[in-house]
């Protein structure tokens, strides 16, 4: 992990900012598929529990969806509708 950011937060917190960055500007495309869970935080160097929970407010995000026994892959990123002011 990198110390881009220097306010306190969590550390899962922080994991889950670096990856909703990398969706939304495309860097990670729809159906990218995730790293095995233990790989990537080890990668991060992060506990397996801190990539669990970021990964879990991806998915509460829309961001990422784990399908059983296949693993986590980006979703589309949709532009939220507007309403006709």
């Amino acid at each position: 992990m990198t110390e881009e950011r220097r306010t306190p937060q969590y550390l899962y917190r922080t994991v889950f900012e670096q990856f909703k960055a990398r969706i939304e500007s495309g860097e990670l495309p729809a159906n990218t598929p995730f790293p095995a869970e233990r790989r990537l935080a080890a990668e991060l160097g992060v506990a397996l529990g801190t990539l669990r929970h970021a990964t879990q407010l991806l998915r509460d995000e829309g961001l990422v969806v784990t399908v059983p026994s296949k693993g986590t892959f980006v979703r589309e990123v949709r532009a939220s509708p507007r309403s006709a002011d």
